[in-house]
Formats: C-alpha cells, sequence, structure tokens
C-alpha cells in the first residue's frame, strides 16, 4: 500500500508556529485571532521587560493513566538567563480550548534545563484532549494527547518505534506515524537517541542533510547530554510525533552509551572518560528532564499501563537496573577453535540476570494480578530464539574464517539436491551447531528468558512482546526449553539506524531474510534493510502487528508501505502461533 508523502499540509507538523515576539501577540489579539495553537491562554499578563523566551522544542505528553498524562514542554531562554521563568499550561476537551478542563502554574528552571513537567490529574478516562503552554509573550504549539480506557475496551492501537539516529537521515518515519489520529498512545522501546561524536556512527550523510551531531563530542556530561536531547527535539518530525499522541517510553543503552549495563559499556572507558556511574547518573538525569516521564526515581523507569480488560503493557527495563555484563564470543574461541561448552554453560547460567531480581519479581506480579486478554511486554532487545550455524557467525568475527549467509544455504541446497558431490570442507561445516548471534539479546540470557515464559505459560496468560533495538524487523514465535508454545514476539525496525544492509552490503536483502527464516524455526518473518515502525492492534481475539515502512530517509519526499500483515490469536489454540493477518 503506497502513500504519497505530503500532498497536503501536515495539521500538526506543518502548522505555522505560535508568534513568540509579545508585539505581534498582542496583534493578534486585538484582531481576535482563533486559529490552533494562537489563541492566548487565560490570564497571562505579560511587560515590556519580560525575557523573549521561545519554545523552540516543542511539546510532548506522555505516561498516560486513566485520569491523568504527563505534560512536558521547555521553555528557550534568552543567552545568559538563569532567573526561573513562570509558565502557564493549559488543558481542554477541544481544539479551540474553549472548554478548558485543567490549567495551571508550572515554573522553568536552570536546574532542569528549563524543561517543565506538569501531571495533569482529574481527567475522564478514553477521553482525547489539547494542551498547550505560555510564557511570558511566548506561546507554545497546541497538541493532543488521551487517557487510558477503562472497563470493557474493545480495541486498542500502539504506534512502536526504535532506533533514531539524528545524522543517520530524516525521521520520516516519525512523520508518518504523526499523521495518525487513531492512535491511543505511542510506545518508543529505545535508542530515542545515540551518544557517538560527530562523524561517528551512521553520519556518512550528516554534513549533506544538516543534521550534524551536537554537541560535536561524544556525550559524557549532563551538559552534553541536554544538548544531545535539545538537539533531536528540534527535528520537525519527532516534535510532530509528540504533538500527535502521548509517548510510553523507556530508554535502551545509547541514552547512556553502547551496549550498557548495570555497571558499564562497551561504549565507556573509564580510563580515559571517568566514573561510568556518573555518567549514566548525568544520562538518566538528562532523559527524564527532556521526556515526558513520570519517575519518582531517577534509575526506575519499569512501569505498567492498562488499557481497561483488553490490553496490560508492561514496560520493561532490560539494560540498566539488573543486567549483568554480556557475553563476548571473542572470550571464548580458543587455540583448539570454539568452546562451545564454557559458551553454553555461560549463557545458561542460572544466576545470570538481564531485568534484575527484583523487576522480575515485580512483572510476575504484574501479570499475575492483570486480568487483561493481552499481556504485552515493551522493552528493549531480541526475546526470539536467534540461533544460526556457527559457521555463520564465525565469518562475522573472522571473515574468512567462515561462510557468509549466501555460501551455507548454497551448501544446504546443495545437500538437499545432490548431497553426495558434497566436499568433506562441506560437510564439516554442515556439521557444526547451531548458537545464538546476538549475546546482548535474551539469548545471552537463557534462565532469565526462561524464567519469564514460565511465568506466562503457568499463569496461562495470552503473551506478547515488543523489541526493538536490532535495526532490523521481526516475528518471532516463542517457546520455552521445554518446546511448549508460550508466545509471540513483534519487533519493530528502526526509524533510522541502518539494519544488515550496512553490515552485509553483499547480502541481497531478500535473500537474506528468505535465508533467515530458513535458518531460524521459530522466526516467521523479517525484513533486514528498510527504515519504519510498528503499528499494533489488539482486541478480544486478536493482536496484529503491520510493519510500515518509508522509502527513504536520505530525502523529505518519500512513500510509505504496509509491507507485512501478522497476528496471533488469543487463547490456548493460538498462543504462540503467528499466522497471516
Amino acid at each position: 500500500m503506497k502513500t504519497p508523502v505530503r500532498p497536503t499540509p501536515h495539521p500538526i507538523r506543518d502548522a505555522a508556529p505560535a508568534d513568540e515576539s509579545r508585539r505581534v501577540f498582542v496583534r493578534q489579539l486585538a484582531l481576535g485571532a482563533t486559529a490552533l495553537g494562537t489563541l492566548p491562554l487565560a490570564a497571562c499578563g505579560g511587560s515590556d521587560n519580560d525575557p523573549e523566551v521561545r519554545f523552540a522544542h516543542g511539546v510532548a505528553s506522555g505516561d498516560p493513566l486513566a485520569d491523568r498524562v504527563m505534560l512536558w514542554t521547555r521553555v528557550t531562554p534568552p543567552a545568559g538567563h538563569t532567573a526561573d521563568i513562570p509558565v502557564q499550561w493549559e488543558l481542554a476537551s477541544d481544539a479551540a480550548f474553549t472548554t478548558v478542563v485543567a490549567k495551571g502554574q508550572a515554573t522553568a528552571t536552570a536546574a532542569k534545563d528549563f524543561t517543565v513537567k506538569v501531571d495533569a490529574t482529574g481527567l475522564k478516562p478514553a477521553t482525547a484532549y489539547h494542551y498547550r503552554f505560555k510564557a511570558y509573550a511566548a506561546q507554545s504549539a497546541a497538541a493532543r494527547t488521551r487517557t487510558l480506557p477503562t472497563g470493557s475496551v474493545a480495541q486498542v492501537k500502539l504506534a512502536v518505534f526504535s532506533c533514531a539516529n539524528y545524522p543517520a537521515g530524516y525521521f520520516n518515519v516519525y512523520a508518518e506515524a504523526a499523521r495518525r489520529s487513531d492512535l491511543d498512545a505511542t510506545v518508543h522501546l529505545g535508542d530515542y537517541l545515540y551518544e557517538y561524536p560527530r562523524g561517528g556512527y551512521a553520519s556518512a550523510n550528516a554534513e549533506q542533510l544538516g543534521r550534524l551531531s551536537l554537541p560535536a563530542t561524544e556525550i559524557l556530561t549532563l551538559a552534553d547530554y541536554r544538548m544531545r536531547h535539545a538537539q533531536y527535539k528540534t527535528d520537525p518530525d519527532l516534535q510532530a510525533l509528540h504533538a500527535a499522541a502521548p509517548m510510553i517510553a523507556v530508554w535502551d543503552d545509547h541514552e547512556i552509551a553502547n551496549d550498557t549495563w548495570a555497571n558499564g559499556a562497551e561504549n565507556h572507558q573509564s580510563a580515559i572518560e571517568g566514573s561510568f556511574a556518573a555518567r549514566k547518573a548525568a544520562a538518566l538525569q538528562a532523559y527524564h528532564e527532556w521526556m515526558p516521564t513520570r519517575n519518582a526515581q531517577p534509575d526506575l523507569i519499569y512501569r505498567s499501563f492498562n488499557f481497561g480488560n483488553l490490553l496490560a503493557l508492561h514496560m520493561l527495563d532490560t539494560r540498566v537496573v539488573g543486567r549483568d555484563e554480556p557475553a563476548d564470543y571473542t572470550r571464548f574461541f580458543t587455540a583448539s577453535g570454539f568452546d562451545a561448552a564454557g559458551f553454553t554453560a555461560a549463557v545458561g547460567a542460572p544466576a545470570r540476570q538481564l531485568m534484575g531480581g527484583t523487576q522480575t519479581q515485580w512483572l510476575q506480579q504484574q501479570m499475575a494480578a492483570s486480568t487483561a486478554t493481552w499481556q504485552v511486554l515493551g522493552q528493549q532487545v531480541l526475546m526470539g530464539r536467534m540461533n544460526i550455524p556457527a559457521p555463520i557467525l564465525v565469518e562475522t568475527i573472522q571473515p574468512g574464517a567462515g561462510v557468509t549467509v549466501s555460501q551455507y544455504a548454497a551448501i544446504v541446497a546443495k545437500a538437499q539436491t545432490a548431497p553426495a558431490t558434497l566436499t568433506a570442507a562441506e560437510k564439516a561445516i554442515l556439521a557444526q551447531p547451531s548458537i545464538p548471534y546476538n549475546l546482548d539479546a535474551w539469548d545471552g540470557y537463557q534462565a532469565a528468558r526462561e524464567t519469564v515464559l514460565g511465568t506466562a505459560r503457568s499463569l496461562g496468560k495470552n503473551l506478547v512482546v515488543l523489541s526493538g533495538d536490532t535495526h532490523n524487523a521481526w516475528a518471532n514465535e516463542l517457546a520455552d526449553m521445554g518446546g511448549n508454545a508460550v508466545g509471540v514476539e513483534f519487533a519493530t525496525s528502526s526509524v533510522s539506524s541502518p539494519g544488515f544492509e550496512e553490515y552485509l552490503p553483499k547480502e541481497n536483502p531478500a535473500m537474506l531474510a528468505g535465508a533467515l527464516q530458513q535458518l531460524i524455526a521459530p522466526l516467521k518473518y523479517c525484513d533486514t534493510s528498510r527504515r519504519g515502525y510498528m503499528l499494533v492492534t489488539a482486541n478480544a481475539t486478536e493482536c496484529r502487528a503491520d510493519w510500515v515502512y518509508v522509502s527513504t530517509i536520505t530525502s523529505r519526499t518519500y512513500t510509505a508501505s504496509t509491507d507485512k500483515s501478522l497476528k496471533v490469536l488469543a487463547g490456548v489454540s493460538g498462543r504462540g502461533r503467528i499466522v497471516a493477518a
């Protein structure tokens, strides 16, 4: 299904920003301006001595509940301004703000980088609202949000995102999703931003596109993380997405540093970059300042959202709070070859943690207490068993020492059609075992995965796992180690970060996807080369995933298409089985 891009102005993205000049604001008021986002907030005076502030980073809402929602903005002060800035906010039941149902005042302070977060309470469930902010003569754009439903719910629709790298290209994926008016919420599974320096990861087109990273260095300090968040929030497509629906978000690793775990990260060298604990604290502080989260403790982000009797969304932290250090394949290569026994023991160790004991117990309690039809886990990394033949993995680690996916597929085809012609070397390749390709995912924490799957199975729940992180799209059937069908995994592609097409440039994407599905039995769908998002729609009988892709991220002119639609049926007969939608 192809749809042309921007044939008409987007009502949020392309709307003219609210005028932030006091002189023009007063003129509009005198003329009786009534356009969306330009109506004056009630009881907001001003004087010629007021500082000239702006709302350069848009507005956002998030963490919706049945009776409340978080509202966010950031006031941009004049250079050198450090004094507090009073901010008014209002929330209305209509786009013209004729019926204001809640309003109040907050304060933008230098201590919080002049960001503002308001928990708007006393709201009605399953209700759409519009909100905006004002500071002195500046007024923000207006945006819409929505509270969660209660009781009997017929349908829930979520747009799911992951991995948005600013210098890699335009956020056309966000722009496409922002056009929708039927979303209950958006779900971001992490890598909302990246920490790398200018010219680093996936930056080949950054200068040409006008998307060079700020600051130019790798981000390490609180000031660095704030500046990077600020740059992302100036993107018009991201602003449009935030203005279209409330966002429920968790972090992945790049909000801190690549391959973060509880006490370190692959992309952190303490000898030259200082304390990892200090870096993590700075990153998490900036994250909560710049995101519409409702957080009581800065380092705890796991929480649940209930969409009536239909869907319970449990957002997990598989990165920061309890993750043990990821295993590394290179540690298991010895002079005599790959230490398969040592590797198997390491990744399957019963004490090995991905979420930590406290979060695991919390999830078990949440699932046990929930009566919703669907138990949905919103989390970062792939849960499916992604085992591939060892020679393919060896080739990615030590080029020339193994075989490529296409070479392996050719040997398999030869074994099926002309087995007598196999050479001794080819037979040796086929005799090697299949092993997990990504130890940063649940495959590297197998006992922890078994605990989650065992919980869902023992409780008889309809389990759907939403995943991101890999920059590729996947659909996996989930079974426990006994082979019992438990649930399904729907994994979204990335907003702009490159997928396998970057790392396996010699592989034809369609052939690669076909080969992976042939080699990995639980894998029912994958796309390894396109950027997009996932639309998840649940009702009482099925949970469906539609993978939506954009044609390019290097031009603001693009087309969008829905490539694949799959679903899982509720109940014992459908549990853990993916079928065509």
